[in-house]
């Protein structure tokens, strides 16, 4: 079976790649040092320095590997494949909700990027999927657990690339 493709934004790319160069070159050697001193300490049995710095180790050494996992099945959004016609990944949208008449501004991500506390949602979730390939002006419904929402798409921009 195919694995699935984590779709980034070019932005969301340089995150990753920059947590896992920090994460390889200066974590790793901070904690292998952290593991050195402590073991010159003598009995690692009750060596309380020695236990967090291995749980570190051991934590840092799984984010690695998510992050590895991330970027070997990356697709990058490229600057030209967004449109501000049609609401795509890449794009920042201004939505109305049409019952309690309050706009909303969202970032259209991939499942990997997503970050509902930073406004960036999901191409699959169900506000995301609703979304896709809506222009201005354009009314869309979403179905949701808590219910059937209305929105009004009322601006359309592409995510600002650094």
């Amino acid at each position: 079976m195919e694995e699935k493709k984590n779709i980034l934004t070019y932005e969301g790319l340089k995150r990753y790649e920059e947590e896992l160069h920090e994460l390889k070159v200066v974590r790793r050697h901070e904690v292998a040092q952290k593991i050195k001193e402590a073991r010159e300490q003598g009995d690692l049995s009750e060596n309380a320095e020695y236990d967090a710095a291995k749980d570190e180790q051991r934590d840092i050494e799984a984010r690695i590997g998510v992050l590895e996992k991330i970027l070997k099945n990356v697709e990058v959004i490229a600057d030209e494949d967004i449109s501000a016609d049609v609401i795509n990944i890449g794009c920042t949208v201004v939505i109305r909700d049409m019952e309690e008449d309050e706009t909303e501004e969202y970032s259209i991500v991939g499942s990997t990027e997503a970050n509902s506390l930073l406004n960036k949602i999901s191409n699959e979730s169900p506000v995301g999927k609703a979304l896709i390939g809506a222009a201005v002006g354009d009314t869309v419904s979403v179905s949701t657990p808590a219910g059937e929402f209305k929105y009004e798409v009322l601006e359309i921009r592409k995510t600002s690339q650094n």
